[in-house]
């Protein structure tokens, strides 16, 4: 499953909208808060040893879910950040010398404050790269935020959320997602949207080279094909069109992009670049 990075202003409801969307499909729902004290143990498992039985057995960690919410991961040190990035690219967890397959659906977003810098750690580019998107969530509009202060207010009973879908039905669909057809010309679109980003002078962008510190990696191109799969596949589409791209492609490209200090000195972003990119990069 898709593995998302969310970076989003504090109390903005991301707990309850994963866990929501844990109840809609049925599916078991693990949050972790991440801090400096954080060890890896407390995310993947231990062992732990019984006196009476005088034995270890194994207490898995909360890494052992469908739907997890990794918040605040950039206050977590190095080797915590490791560990759970580690069963995201896996799909399993060693504890002791066991290994354990993770169950599927296995979907992560990790939240980041955006607000606060002190005792933080920031995520190495590399380790970024290992998320599919990035998601950026701001403030309600004034109407939603009415809309929250009268929900919480006044004494409405929680809304009961029933499940829609079974996790059998989106294993499955997660198979057929992966069965969505992608013309080779499609490919190449993909392969040029990502070699601009790293050679933007070959596309007639020389404009952005001095903007760009790094461009984005081989997992740009994995994941803007699979996410155009799947948003074909959410059309009804068995096949992908050069609109799938361009819907997702800033998400999937926002995080992997390195901007240099003369494109922050002059507020470019990489939203701004992928844009551009966009425009520029023929449409097959």
């Amino acid at each position: 499953m898709a593995i998302f990075y969310w970076k989003a202003f504090p109390d903005l409801q991301k707990t309850l909208t994963i866990k929501s969307l844990a109840q809609a499909v049925n599916a078991k729902f693990s949050r972790i808060q991440f801090t400096p004290d954080l060890l890896p143990a407390d995310v993947t498992g231990t062992m732990i040893y019984n006196q009476q039985r005088n034995e270890f057995f194994v207490r898995k960690g909360p890494i052992f879910a469908n739907f997890i919410l990794a918040d605040e991961i950039n206050r977590a040190p190095a080797k915590v950040q490791s560990a759970l990035l580690e069963a995201m690219q896996e799909k399993q967890v060693t504890i002791g010398d066991q290994t354990y397959l993770l169950e599927e659906p296995f979907l992560v977003l990790a939240t980041q404050n955006p607000l606060e810098q002190e005792g933080t750690y920031p995520l190495p580019e590399a380790q970024v790269d290992r998320f599919m998107m990035k998601i950026i969530v701001s403030y309600p509009d004034k109407n939603e935020e009415q809309l929250i202060i009268r929900s919480q207010v006044q004494d409405i009973p929680p809304t009961v959320i029933h499940p829609v879908i079974n996790l059998d039905e989106i294993n499955t669909g997660k198979h057929l997602t992966r069965q969505v057809y992608i013309d080779e010309k499609i490919e190449k679109y993909i392969v040029d949207i990502v070699f601009a980003t790293r050679f933007p002078e070959q596309y007639g962008l020389s404009k952005l080279k001095s903007t760009i510190s790094y461009g984005a990696s081989p997992r740009a191109s994995i994941n803007l094909a699979m996410a155009a799969k799947a948003h074909a596949f959410m059309q009804k589409r068995g096949f992908v069109i050069p609109d799938d791209i361009k819907t997702i492609c800033k998400d999937v490209m926002r995080h992997r992009i390195g901007l240099t200090y003369e494109a922050e000195a002059e507020n470019i972003t990489a939203e701004t670049i992928v844009s551009e990119i966009l425009r520029t990069v023929n449409v097959p």
